[in-house]
């Protein structure tokens, strides 16, 4: 309720400067007489012939004697603000680049598309690949735990001999080849995935470059 009333009074004031001032330009032809519109951290909207020091950096704009808006000012722009005008200035220059890329790369969507189908069968090679060394670590690994049974401390028998240290270190080395290959597989995967939804974007972009082209 305050605020509306503010806001209320704020108009009130704003008719009856505006008013004022139009009696003034009524002798004055040249009609020269200017009001302020600001906004305050509540939302509320002023009117004034002049902005308070404390709103002097706030978005504002100039009204002549009619209450015809003459000029605009932009407001000042903190750190956060100007940090994420210079990201987003920034990602429009790189879609541009790359809009220009792809219209002087390729001649059609089909281009496009062949070459995603070529990058694609590289890659699910790669991936196939690596399941088969993955596999075979796995055969290696099952026949080092297998002939880990029969030594200490797998084997619980009184005349068991200690793990030899040449077999340790091989359990050790293929289990940690195992891992580091699984998770090989997993960026492959997640490479491929990229991959396929970069060329899919590429694809509509070109399009939407060749059929509307000032979009």
């Amino acid at each position: 309720m305050n605020q509306r009333l503010c806001t209320i009074a704020s108009l009130a004031a704003s008719l009856t400067l505006l008013l004022g001032m139009g009696t003034a330009g009524a002798a004055d032809s040249s009609g020269g007489g200017k009001v302020y519109r600001w906004t305050d951290e509540k939302g509320v909207v002023h009117y004034g012939d002049s902005v308070p020091s404390e709103y002097a950096q706030s978005e504002r704009s100039v009204l002549n004697s009619e209450g015809v808006e003459v000029g605009h000012m932009e407001g000042g722009k903190n750190a956060a603000q100007q940090a994420a005008q210079a990201r987003a200035t920034a990602a429009a220059q790189q879609r541009a680049q790359h809009d220009q890329f792809l219209l002087s790369t390729y001649l059609s969507t089909k281009d496009i598309e062949q070459l995603r189908d070529e990058r694609m069968a590289q890659e699910e090679g790669q991936i196939k690949a690596t399941l088969i060394y993955i596999d075979t670590l796995g055969t290696r690994l099952a026949s080092l735990q297998e002939r880990a049974m029969h030594f200490k401390p797998y084997n619980t028998e009184p005349g068991a001999r200690r793990l030899p240290d040449d077999l340790a270190e091989e359990l050790v080395r293929t289990l940690n080849e195992s891992r580091s290959q699984q998770r090989a597989l997993d960026a492959k995967r997640q490479e491929e995935s990229e991959t396929q939804a970069q060329f899919n974007g590429d694809i509509q972009r070109y399009h939407e470059l060749t059929t509307h082209p000032h979009s």
